[in-house]
């Protein structure tokens, strides 16, 4: 048998294995990538809906790779192969994380990939904002010449700059801000005064007094349950007239009723890139009443729409698929449980032979103990292993004297949890 031969023979057999179904645009790079680790990757774009849930059905992946494809109930559960779902991006809330922890799988996103991309339009949507670029670049096209109009602007050097949400982008905003010679506040839930002080920014405990300090408002956090609204009418009352707000976040972020009143009462100028109901990819139709108020500036939700963001975002896919490939273990899982019910933990140390765990497995089995968690470490020369599994309930000593039949078993410890 040749080289050739056995290589090829070694990439079938390792494709048929995992099949990973990309349903969204992506870089050719990630997929030449994915291809070298020995996969099968399919690519459909225009996959949504029913149409997603009918692929998986026909192709059964290992893998499911979208970027704003919504990954809905009936698409998780039309596969019996598929155990990873990989967000091409920072935000998660396309994907049904309910249901996908429900059927036991993981689901990972690429935090931070997209992060200057997204500051980057953040400061375009600010100097709009500012300067009124849209408006100029219209009358100009229309032929109509208003430098006296135009030539009012307050400019930013020296101003305050709030930040909102001090992740990779929160930051990115943060130190352009600081190029511009603005003064930087920030507010999350996480930030510290001592964080802050490493940051070189000023702390806000509350999210009002930051909206009461701030001309230029900077929203860079996740959508999610807590922050839905999180700009409510209480923080639109609490901006400055002729605030500048800009969102590169999540639609679902920002009250819009509340924020389209501020700027007809405040003259407050809104830069977003995101809004609270957006068309699918394949609609080209969109209607929004707050596009349509003066100073509001819009982009297509393109924040993270770069080359330089897409090849980074690629590979960091590809990261999570070869680390899950090789370990097992999934790099920025977003549905492991924070907590489990475990209430007891027992490490047992045994020697590395067959049959060992299972009759670990079968004594807490008959007594009615789940298993939450474990880990099974080998030791150098692979003669003896510690298993540390984390249990619901409580083991009787009975339960410790039957373990202890198994004469493989070395010894065990117990520990409340």
């Amino acid at each position: 048998m040749s080289q050739s031969q056995s290589s090829n023979e070694t990439t079938e057999e390792q494709s048929s294995g995992i099949s990973i179904l990309i349903a969204d645009n992506f870089e050719a790079s990630g997929v030449a990538a994915l291809e070298q680790l020995g996969c099968t990757v399919e690519i459909d774009a225009s996959l949504e809906g029913e149409s997603l849930a009918e692929m998986i059905r026909k192709k059964d992946p290992s893998i499911l790779v979208v970027r704003s494809t919504r990954v809905q109930e009936t698409a998780i559960k039309s596969g019996r192969s598929l155990s990873l779902i990989v967000r091409a991006g920072a935000g998660y809330d396309t994907i049904d994380i309910a249901s996908a922890s429900a059927q036991g799988i993981s689901v990972a996103n690429c935090p931070g990939m997209n992060a200057l991309a997204v500051a980057e339009l953040a400061w375009g949507l600010i100097l709009s904002c500012d300067r009124r670029i849209p408006d100029q670049t219209r009358d100009l096209r229309a032929g109509t010449w208003k430098k006296k109009e135009y030539a009012k602007a307050s400019g930013l050097h020296g101003r305050t700059l709030g930040v909102v949400g001090l992740g990779r982008i929160g930051q990115a905003v943060a130190e352009r801000g600081k190029a511009f010679g603005m003064n930087i506040v920030g507010w999350s839930r996480s930030l510290t005064p001592e964080i802050a002080d490493e940051h070189g920014i000023g702390y806000c405990e509350k999210l009002t007094n930051l909206a009461r300090m701030s001309d230029v408002i900077s929203i860079n956090v996740a959508a999610n349950k807590d922050t839905a609204h999180l700009v409510d009418e209480r923080f639109c009352e609490s901006m400055r007239p002729g605030t500048i707000l800009v969102n590169t976040s999540r639609g679902s972020v920002v009250d819009e009723a509340a924020l389209t009143k501020a700027i007809r009462e405040k003259q407050v100028r809104a830069g977003l890139d995101v809004f609270a109901d957006e068309p699918k990819a394949s609609d080209p139709d969109f209607k929004d009443a707050i596009v349509t108020e003066d100073g509001v500036y819009g982009t297509h939700h393109v924040g993270a729409s770069t080359s330089q963001a897409q090849e980074a975002i690629a590979g960091e896919t590809v990261r999570i698929i070869q680390t899950w490939i090789a370990s097992g273990q999934v790099p920025n899982c977003v549905n492991l449980a924070s907590r489990t019910s475990a209430s007891e933990m027992i490490s047992i140390r045994h020697l590395n032979k067959p049959g060992v765990l299972a009759h670990v497995f079968e004594v807490l089995g008959k007594s009615g103990l789940n298993v939450e968690e474990m880990e099974n470490v080998i030791y150098d020369e692979a003669i003896a292993a510690c298993a540390r599994i984390q249990i619901g309930g409580t083991l009787e000593e009975s339960d410790l004297t039957e373990i202890h039949e198994n004469s493989n078993i070395i010894s065990i410890t117990r520990s409340s949890i």
